[in-house]
């Protein structure tokens, strides 16, 4: 029986039944085997669907064999010309992907652009895919902004898979971070800093992406970070983000004083919010060092001495996550 005579995919089957996918956990006690048979591969390329060409994609990436890596991207790139339905498309794209063609995969990816839903979803994110691979950071801002739809604190929820580990498992990462980074490397810093607080972690990855924002700010005119800040200010407001507003104006007075201002005005407002929240570690720290307010200082520092009466450390933390009443309006 001639090799033309069996059904193509009992034939790769028979090649490749122990290939490993693409980013895959791969075992590595498992023993070394060849190549797919140069007949079996020319079939493929010759008449093969794109499942067929997909797997012989991730053989000849498991091997190293570029020739035949340029010969199957050649071959998707055209073997599903436009219209085509999404499956198709998507299906096209992830054989490109495995074919390491990230490029190829954005132009195929292209052909289409799905309604909201599940589809759409599924398209933008391996358009970012594609696109953070060929270090197309323009178009990889761009589809994690559509990912995020207009509210770029559901970013911080949304993991992405970066690499693969040693142990072959997914190492992944948080959209936010990741367009944080494509931001900066188009040195479009006021947009980094506007994404970075977005997030809302009260943790040490919310200190750092603060402390990042910051180092960011001060590279900025006066003009632009003081814009930069009100404009975060009005969205923590607007979302009643209340210890993300207590961290913006922090930055604002450390900006005013570093400018050789003399810091009243978001003192005032700083501590008109701490006394809305009753956040008496702030009230602390605003008058310690204030000569003329000492026994005010001395008697918020006893009353932090004791974390869960009203005021205390563990009452700051639970204010932290919006008291259900508007902002003042003296706070701005």
């Amino acid at each position: 029986m001639g090799i033309h005579s069996l059904p193509l995919t009992v034939l790769l089957l028979a090649a490749v039944s122990q290939a490993a996918p693409l980013n895959s956990a791969t075992d590595l006690r498992a023993p070394a085997r060849e190549p797919m048979a140069e007949l079996v591969y020319r079939q493929v390329l010759l008449d093969g669907a794109i499942p067929e060409l997909n797997t012989a994609c991730a053989d000849a990436a498991l091997f190293g064999l570029n020739l035949r890596l340029q010969e199957l991207r050649n071959r998707l790139i055209d073997i599903a010309p436009a219209p085509q339905p999404f499956e198709v498309v998507i299906a096209n794209a992830e054989a490109l992907m495995v074919c390491k063609a990230p490029a190829s995969t954005q132009t195929v990816l292209s052909r289409i652009s799905p309604a909201p839903g599940s589809q759409r979803r599924a398209w933008l994110l391996l358009s970012w895919q594609a696109a953070n691979a060929s270090l197309d950071h323009a178009q990889a801002a761009l589809a994690l902004r559509r990912l995020a739809n207009g509210d770029l604190t559901a970013l911080n929820f949304e993991q992405l898979t970066v690499g693969y580990g040693d142990d072959g498992l997914p190492l992944t990462r948080a959209a936010l971070d990741l367009l944080v980074e494509h931001e900066l490397s188009m040195d479009r810093s006021a947009e980094a800093v506007m994404v970075l607080l977005a997030g809302r972690e009260r943790d040490a990855l919310g200190a750092r992406r603060l402390a990042l924002a910051a180092e960011l700010l001060q590279g900025l005119g006066n003009d632009q970070h003081s814009s930069l800040l009100e404009s975060a200010l009005d969205q923590a407001a607007a979302d009643q983000a209340w210890g993300l507003a207590e961290d913006l104006l922090r930055l604002q007075l450390k900006f005013d004083l570093a400018a050789g201002g003399d810091g009243l005005r978001p003192r005032q407002r700083l501590e008109r919010l701490a006394n809305r929240l009753d956040d008496r570690y702030t009230l602390w720290e605003l008058v310690r060092g204030d000569l003329d307010q000492q026994d005010a200082a001395t008697l918020l520092e006893q009353e932090l001495r004791s974390p869960r009466q009203p005021g205390g450390h563990a009452a700051v933390e639970a204010h932290q996550s919006a008291p259900p009443f508007s902002v003042p309006s003296e706070f701005k």
